[in-house]
């Protein structure tokens, strides 16, 4: 208990974005062990749990769900902590140039471990860009070499980024990938085409999307330099609301009058404003809550997620999802339907049990301070 009480209440950490880093990953490795899926089975299907529960599941092309706001955090995470992981390492003694080298470095090792999750999914060798850590290798690059400039510079490249999509996909004109908001006929899936040779079929999915939601980096690195600034803490929550509820409600405008729908496949500039909005608000009302009134006792489980982030997401998606699953499955399985136990009662015990084993093992990671850093 003592590791969790030096790491809970240290001067100079900032807690809040320890637990939103913590929460978004806590709910991705759900995601790997099949509970949000078995959440919509049968008996909840059909049931008012069930539009709760859907919100964990991507929304199939135009609108927005909860679960379309995961990716956008964590890029927005990963900005916030930029200022500050550059700030220890010039304290630290390491050069620009040092520095430089290192996130240049660090991108190419999420880039190899993005495509490396998606042979791991389709189990043979294949070049494909649409996981989330290639998309964040770009979006690092874009927003570390903007960081010297001053938030307004920052703020207009993030929205320059978001026209030249805009103008992109409305203006593309090759015949079959001139439909801007339809599936597979947009620009996006055109770039597709031309740097994987093939096209995310059904999914939507497209690699381009690295550009526009670059700005959620982007701005996660302004809201971290706000954070790191000597204004008051009040002043700081009013900025982060502020701006949060301004490009919110750009967002929503945007798809409410027809003009650009929110569509998170093709990260849609109104998508893109609108998920960052919601990120700016979960940062300010966690830094109010967390940082600010120090009612801070809960956070602990999300934290110990959250401590080893990349790992705990590669583990989930390889040996979780194609061993540790099925693997706890023979045994729940087998026991339990001993007991005649229905199969929705079965499946959601074998997803919470890998989940705890999963949060296990972070936890030994973290009281033995082993951290995965790239």
């Amino acid at each position: 208990m003592n590791e969790k009480s030096n790491y809970r209440f240290p001067e100079d950490r900032l807690l809040s974005l320890d637990f939103f880093r913590g929460i978004t990953m806590f709910l991705l490795v759900a995601e790997g062990t099949h509970l949000w899926s078995v959440l919509i089975q049968e008996p909840v299907s059909g049931t008012i749990f069930e539009f709760f529960f859907q919100q964990f599941h991507h929304h199939p092309w135009n609108g927005l769900r909860f679960w379309d706001l995961i990716q956008p955090f964590f890029m927005f995470i990963v900005g916030v902590a930029m200022p500050f992981s550059f700030a220890k390492r010039v304290k630290r003694g390491d050069s620009r140039k040092q520095i430089t080298r290192h996130i240049i470095k660090r991108c190419i090792i999420l880039l190899t471990f993005g495509v490396g999750l998606h042979c791991a999914y389709n189990r043979k060798l294949v070049w494909e860009l649409w996981n989330v850590l290639s998309q964040l290798s770009v979006t690092i690059l874009i927003a570390y070499f903007l960081m010297r400039y001053k938030w307004s510079v920052q703020i207009l490249v993030s929205i320059g980024l978001l026209i030249l999509t805009e103008l992109l996909y409305r203006t593309f004109p090759l015949e079959g990938f001139n439909q801007p908001f339809v599936k597979d006929h947009n620009f996006g899936s055109w770039m597709d085409m031309v740097l994987m040779g093939k096209i995310n079929n059904g999914g939507g999915w497209v690699t381009i999307n690295c550009i526009p939601t670059a700005a959620h980096t982007i701005w996660g690195v302004v809201a971290g330099q706000l954070l790191q600034s000597t204004k008051s803490p009040t002043k700081k929550v009013k900025h982060l609301l502020s701006s949060g509820l301004i490009i919110l409600f750009a967002g929503y405008l945007l798809h409410w009058t027809s003009v650009t729908p929110i569509i998170k496949r093709i990260a849609t500039s109104s998508f893109v404003l609108a998920s960052g909005g919601w990120a700016l608000l979960v940062l300010a009302f966690s830094y109010w809550i967390i940082d600010i009134k120090k009612i801070n006792n809960w956070i602990f489980p999300f934290v110990v997620v959250g401590t080893n982030s990349i790992f705990i997401y590669l583990f989930s998606n390889t040996v979780g999802g194609q061993w540790l699953n099925g693997f706890v499955a023979i045994f729940t399985n087998g026991i339990l339907a001993w007991f005649k136990t229905p199969e929705f009662i079965i499946n959601l015990i074998t997803a919470l049990s890998v989940l705890t084993l999963e949060w296990l093992l972070c936890y030994y990671l973290f009281i033995k301070r082993i951290l995965f850093r790239i």
